[in-house]
């Protein structure tokens, strides 16, 4: 009897019942957190949000370009960071020039974060540029918890407080110069062309479908020690290499056995 798919099965429920440090995860990511695609949506244009000066801004005065937009927090602990980094890093790569073709905007939606902090995050990741990138094409803005939560509803970005933390999503949205959706990139690493198509296709106001290279879900919960980050992209790597194993032991296993007409 062939036991490799009960083990393939049993295998993968480990894993998923795993972290992606190999600790068990005491409970499931509340099914409210995640990406509702909104393609065609407008965002909140005169939502007022500050600058990395403190000086309060309307949207609607960023959005004059294709614009990426990232919804994170600055004290994240989990793939806020490799986001941002997978930013800049399609920024140092992208044959289109930042600030003159498009623009990106990060805003933390955790009202905790102050223009200062903002300021300091921008400049750690302009010093990631290898390329003449002017300090306007990438902008880090903060807000009340009222205006950062309209303007995640609008895109349709849920996430749900957790202790001091966040349970979140990683996308980057691309937006029109007339502020609307055209289109999710999931993940935390960007290809240059796939943001490239992506910006052409918002210049134009066209809305096309999401792109799911990995998905992510951000879950820092434990407010003592903000002991456990889940990862949903590691988690299901590893499912689906112990998957593959198994398939190919299947495969091999089944090749081995005789046929009917060397029975007879």
């Amino acid at each position: 009897m062939n036991r490799m798919p009960a083990l393939t099965a049993a295998l993968v429920s480990a894993c998923l019942a795993l972290t992606a440090d190999g600790r068990a995860q005491p409970r499931p990511v509340p099914s409210a957190v995640g990406v509702e695609p909104r393609l065609g949506a407008l965002v909140p244009l005169d939502l007022l949000l500050v600058d990395e000066s403190g000086q309060k801004i309307p949207l609607r005065s960023l959005i004059d370009r294709p614009t990426i937009l990232t919804l994170n927090y600055f004290r994240c602990a989990g793939i806020c960071t490799p986001l941002l980094n997978g930013v800049a890093e399609m920024l140092n790569q992208i044959a289109i020039q930042p600030g003159s073709d498009f623009r990106v905007v990060t805003v933390s939606f955790d009202e905790r974060d102050t223009p200062e902090i903002a300021a300091r995050k921008r400049g750690n990741f302009l010093k990631l540029m290898k390329r003449p990138v002017p300090p306007t094409a990438w902008r880090f803005l903060t807000g009340d918890a009222a205006s950062t939560r309209q303007l995640a509803d609008a895109v349709g970005f849920r996430f749900e407080r957790s202790g001091e933390d966040f349970i979140h999503p990683g996308v980057i949205i691309l937006l029109s110069p007339t502020g609307h959706v055209t289109r999710y990139i999931l993940g935390t690493h960007f290809l240059p062309a796939d943001v490239q198509m992506a910006v052409s296709e918002a210049a134009r106001d066209l809305a096309r479908p999401t792109i799911a290279q990995q998905q992510a879900i951000c879950y820092n919960a434990d407010p003592a020690a903000r002991g456990y980050t889940r990862q949903v992209l590691r988690i299901a790597s590893v499912a689906t290499l112990v998957v593959l194993i198994g398939l190919v032991t299947t495969l091999l296993v089944a090749g081995r056995r005789p046929s009917s007409g060397e029975n007879q």
